[in-house]
């Protein structure tokens, strides 16, 4: 990439973080929810902090820091930089304030751009940290989402971050309409351009399925997954190898609320023997009983959203669970869930769109009619798979504190592919490993499931 197509690319994605950032208030950026969850002056902070650090003061030893504070307020986890201020505290930096965070802001990116604009060799030389940052950033934009939407749920006002969602249109013309899900009951008919339909049935108890839940299968054999070197990719992604599968078969479509549902009224919660022992014992811990966001009213699930609290649309996607309730989930419907090679076997071929961030919907839609064929492997949930997170055969971190990107979290974590409908289209592929521990449910993480077919 040529310096004028990264500057573009800079101004791009940092002027995006900060159109996520302008409906909210200062205190709303202020605020942290847990502590898996970061303020968003935190983020837009220590992306900045990343350039500086990494860009900046690597290239000029004369580089003078907006504050030599920030060094360690603004670091996350990379050890060989220094101390960090810890990640649970986060949300008590009250100073620096938001303004002067915009200011840190700024002040990065006009050394940056000038040095960019001005073509100087040493900047060149850092052209692959420099988007490596902006990728890093595109993963924080997806985190100041999901962090914000936890943050605002936990008010009881239910505030919603942006506007009432429009009702969004399905890819073959047709509208979507939202259907509420009553609880143990059937929903009823429900009304889609002007017909009278009945609701979509859900996946079975014992895995039969029904219209609407078709299979895709997939041959077996030596196949070769992993990034093969041609534009950017994360270290995690390489090297390119083979893996020898068996003949699978996956779902064409994503787990829906109305499956999650039946799923539920089946006593999903309550029955031991659908759950792996460590889910078993979370669920107990933490007192479970739906979806993250789904809240039981007047006898209807209803979920809160970006856009506030709305009843459950039945055929979205379900979303905010954990792995521990999909493999639940998938044990209940007599299926399993992917491994990342299968479903990166599915994937590759297939173009890179979806419902993402740029859609500007910030919430899964119902699958579109695809034929049969497999649809939403892109875009509207990150997928769980039953894969841990490790390296792959050959894989070694980069030197020097980039190393520390990846490869030092490949212990207690499991794969998703696909991004969500929080994920910038521009930063995805079929290589790419997203991964989190197995209880966590505020990303947007969904299910789709799949099965042997030898």
């Amino acid at each position: 990439m040529n310096m004028d197509a990264l500057a573009t690319r800079y101004r791009a994605v940092r002027g995006l973080s900060e159109q996520l950032r302008a409906p909210l208030s200062a205190e709303d950026c202020q605020a942290q929810s847990m502590p898996d969850a970061s303020p968003t002056k935190w983020h837009l902070a220590h992306t900045s902090w990343f350039f500086e650090t990494f860009v900046l003061a690597a290239a000029r030893t004369d580089y003078r820091p907006f504050d030599a504070a920030f060094r360690v307020l603004f670091n996350s986890y990379y050890q060989q930089v220094g101390a960090q201020h810890p990640r649970p505290q986060r949300g008590l930096l009250t100073r620096p304030s938001l303004d002067e965070v915009l200011a840190y802001r700024a002040h990065v990116d006009a050394a940056l751009l000038a040095a960019l604009q001005a073509g100087e060799a040493r900047f060149a030389a850092l052209a692959p940290v420099i988007e490596l940052g902006l990728h890093h950033e595109q993963q924080h934009q997806e985190l100041m989402l999901t962090d914000v939407k936890h943050l605002l749920a936990g008010n009881p006002l239910r505030p919603a971050y942006f506007p009432p969602l429009a009702v969004p249109p399905f890819e073959n013309g047709g509208r979507g309409g939202i259907s509420p899900l009553t609880l143990g009951a059937d929903a009823g008919l429900r009304e889609r351009d002007g017909r009278k339909i009945p609701p979509r049935p859900p996946f079975s108890k014992g895995g039969t399925g029904t219209a609407g839940n078709t299979w895709r299968a997939y041959d077996g054999g030596v196949w070769k997954i992993g990034h093969d070197g041609d534009g950017f990719a994360f270290d995690n992604e390489s090297p390119r190898h083979a893996v020898l599968l068996e003949p699978f078969a996956l779902a064409t479509r994503l787990v829906t609320n109305g499956d999650f549902a039946a799923f539920i009224a089946d006593g999903g919660y309550r029955r031991p023997e659908l759950w792996l022992s460590d889910g078993w014992a979370t669920l107990a811990e933490r007192g479970w009983t739906a979806p993250l966001y789904w809240e039981a009213r007047d006898g209807a699930w209803s979920e809160y959203t970006l856009a506030g609290l709305r009843e459950l649309e039945e055929d979205a996607p379900v979303c905010h669970v954990s792995f521990y309730e999909a493999e639940a989930f998938a044990t209940w419907a007599g299926a399993r869930l992917p491994t990342e090679a299968e479903w990166e076997v599915a994937a590759a071929p297939r173009p890179v769109s979806g419902n993402f961030l740029d859609a500007g919907a910030l919430h899964p839609r119902p699958a579109p009619d695809n034929g049969g064929d497999a649809a939403q492997l892109y875009g509207d949930t990150w997928e769980w798979t039953r894969s841990a997170y490790a390296p792959y055969p050959g894989y070694r971190p980069p030197a020097g504190a980039l190393g520390e990107y990846n490869g030092k979290f490949m212990c207690n974590q499991l794969i998703l592919r696909g991004g969500s409908c929080a994920t910038p289209a521009s930063h995805m592929r079929s290589t790419y490993r997203n991964f989190f521990p197995a209880a966590a449910r505020w990303q947007f993480s969904g299910v789709r499931l799949a099965k042997d077919a030898g």
